[in-house]
């Protein structure tokens, strides 16, 4: 296991490594100058002004250049300076981060917990009523595009139903604190969980369901059954352990489409996270900001995938022995 695991991390830099100077090359080639950009905002600027600011960003130099003294810093720990918040990158990741992963981890765990029950009790009794209407239900949630959901969601409880919050991360007035500050956010992350998690519980509801019915099928669950096993033991200790392997497969590799679903969701719902500060990036060609964001969330999914790897080598004994 100790030479699997680090023949996993070595494979795991070199992706990173791939896709660092994959998004540099792409982030330069994409049309704008942000010395233009950051004219543009200040009212104007004269050419020699701009011209130093080239230079003091080291936009004026050949892109294979650039790319190898960002790739020095990189390896440094030095993701640049903004240039438009005028902070180093790092600083505003490491603020952001902790809202993106409170938003991510809780739409990940509600989809993961809601959608396999979906998907197992249905498989109980696939032609049920019950059955069916998860079915359908899963069917429209999984057809929801996930930015018409949040903006469905504000509409309907902005002024129809004005019982939740529909943006930021905390009260205005800054009221909450200790205990009272926890539930303030809890009550702000209600909305862009339910939208965020809506589409993958939709996607693992169904895929749970066809699972758990293929092992359903299967003969050692026969055995289980002839063997006088309460159905309840058949269904949760043998079944739904061999169903499992394919949610979590997914699971981990869909983390990453759900930082992508979060740069819509913290857009729609103003939510102070990494999805927000990327938008804001883009409008405002912050190359380094940019880059710094697409660093963090690559090395996110390639640590997700293979901590999936090896859990999915835990959950099969199959795959361990192996």
């Amino acid at each position: 296991m100790p030479r699997y695991i680090a023949s996993r991390l070595l494979q795991g830099l070199a992706l990173v490594l791939a896709v660092v100077i994959l998004n540099f090359v792409l982030v330069h080639a994409a049309p704008g100058d942000p010395v233009e950009t950051i004219a543009g905002a200040s009212g104007g600027m004269s050419p020699e002004l701009m011209a130093q600011l080239r230079t003091q960003y080291g936009l004026d130099r050949p892109l294979p250049v650039q790319l190898g003294v960002y790739l020095g810093k990189v390896l440094q720990g030095d993701l640049g300076y903004s240039y438009f918040f005028n902070l180093p990158v790092t600083s505003l990741i490491a603020e952001r981060v902790p809202a993106t992963l409170l938003l991510v981890l809780s739409a990940v765990l509600l989809a993961f917990l809601v959608g396999t029950s979906l998907g197992v009790l249905s498989s109980r009794k696939p032609n049920g009523a019950l059955s069916q209407f998860i079915t359908v239900l899963s069917m429209v949630g999984f057809a929801a595009p996930v930015f018409w959901v949040g903006i469905m969601l504000v509409i309907l409880f902005a002024s129809i139903l004005p019982i939740l919050p529909v943006a930021g991360m905390r009260s205005v007035d800054g009221s909450g604190e200790g205990i009272a500050g926890v539930f303030d956010v809890l009550h702000h992350l209600v909305l862009p969980t339910v939208t965020l998690g809506l589409v993958y519980l939709a996607q693992y509801s169904r895929l749970a369901r066809s699972s758990m019915l293929d092992v359903l099928g299967a003969d050692f669950i026969r055995t289980a059954r002839a063997k006088g096993l309460a159905e309840r033991v058949v269904l949760y200790k043998h079944a739904l352990r061999n169903a499992l392997l394919p949610v979590v497969t997914v699971l981990g590799l869909q983390f990453g489409n759900v930082l992508a679903g979060a740069i819509l969701v913290e857009t729609v719902f103003n939510w102070p996270g990494l999805g927000r500060l990327a938008f804001d990036s883009v409008l405002r060609r912050d190359y380094p900001t940019i880059l710094g964001v697409l660093l963090f969330s690559s090395i996110v999914v390639v640590v997700m995938n293979q901590l999936t790897d090896l859990c999915y080598r835990l959950i099969d004994p199959r795959i361990k022995s192996s």
